[in-house]
């Protein structure tokens, strides 16, 4: 991954797991945070917290709004996040290794 969200954005994204099938990211940010352009491969998406996000891609913008403990499909991806919100923004995301969907939609699938 030439855009791993660890290296482009280490400010806000650790890893907290991993092994050969998948790599588990915890991410953090505060209201007004931009992230720079980073990719994720198809992942579920765990919500820590209540958050509004911009997402920003060469196929345009989407805003979403989550609740606390959603789990959502996230298509394999290239994008930048701004925390639009007045809440931080804690998720989770486990990273399928080796898998990479066709479909590229931006933002989770609920």
């Amino acid at each position: 991954m030439k855009l791993d969200p660890v290296t482009t954005n280490p400010d806000s994204y650790k890893v907290v797991f991993e092994n050969d099938q998948v790599r588990v990211l915890e991410y953090t940010d505060k209201p007004g945070h931009l992230t720079t352009p980073h990719e994720h491969p198809d992942s579920v998406m765990y919500t820590l917290s209540t958050f509004r996000r911009r997402l920003i891609s060469d196929q345009g913008q989407k805003e979403v709004e989550l609740k606390a403990g959603t789990t959502a499909w996230l298509s394999a991806q290239v994008h930048a996040g701004e925390n639009i919100g007045d809440t931080d923004t804690h998720v989770l995301f486990v990273e399928l290794k080796g898998s990479h969907s066709e479909d590229g939609t931006l933002g989770p699938q609920v």
